[in-house]
């Protein structure tokens, strides 16, 4: 029997997979300091101050400024930054939630917390686009492939600069988000 949860999408001002869980039918609600850009549940403050309140799922997507190890050149630049990052990472891990998908590009999140449960690819979930995703897992499974396409390209990091490049590159791709929903989604009552 499928039950409805409440599922917290950390760290996400899209809505793109707070979105996906309720259309699979459950409580979702999404957190980031920014404005969700899509009309749905969201709460605009720091996640730390809702993460006690009895979510089932916790799907977080902190913030890989100081973590991704594209950005590995300026470690050097940014080593309290970076320790903070980790300490939130260890928080969102850690948190009284009983299943926990934590998702990065590939950082130091690997060397220094621990290596990923699972990488994924875009082009495994209907996009034709290659960009490494780790997911940390806790009591839940590793995702499994819905779509793979052929056009494996890495658009995302010939991305042109201007504003808003930071969060198009952030932002999870649908087809991941509604296998997380239709994955991760199926809870035994």
């Amino acid at each position: 029997m499928r039950t409805r949860m409440k599922v917290l999408v950390a760290c996400e001002y899209s809505g793109t997979v707070r979105d996906a869980f309720i259309a699979a039918g459950h409580d979702a609600m999404s957190c980031d300091l920014l404005p969700t850009e899509k009309e749905g549940p969201h709460y605009q403050g720091n996640v730390l101050d809702i993460l006690g309140d009895g979510w089932d799922l916790m799907v977080a997507h902190p913030p890989c400024t100081h973590l991704a190890v594209s950005g590995a050149r300026w470690f050097k630049d940014k080593v309290n930054e970076q320790a903070e990052a980790l300490d939130f990472v260890r928080i969102l891990l850690d948190a009284p939630v009983d299943k926990i998908a934590l998702e990065n590009p590939v950082s130091v999140i690997s060397s220094k917390i621990r290596k990923p449960d699972q990488v994924i690819q875009p082009w495994q979930f209907g996009h034709g686009e290659t960009k490494a995703t780790c997911l940390w897992l806790k009591n839940l499974p590793k995702l499994v492939a819905t779509n793979v396409v052929d056009g494996r390209e890495n658009r995302v990091h010939k991305m042109p600069p201007s504003p808003d490049r930071w969060k198009l590159r952030s932002t999870t791709y649908a087809g991941i988000a509604e296998a997380m929903a239709q994955q991760w989604g199926k809870y035994e009552a």
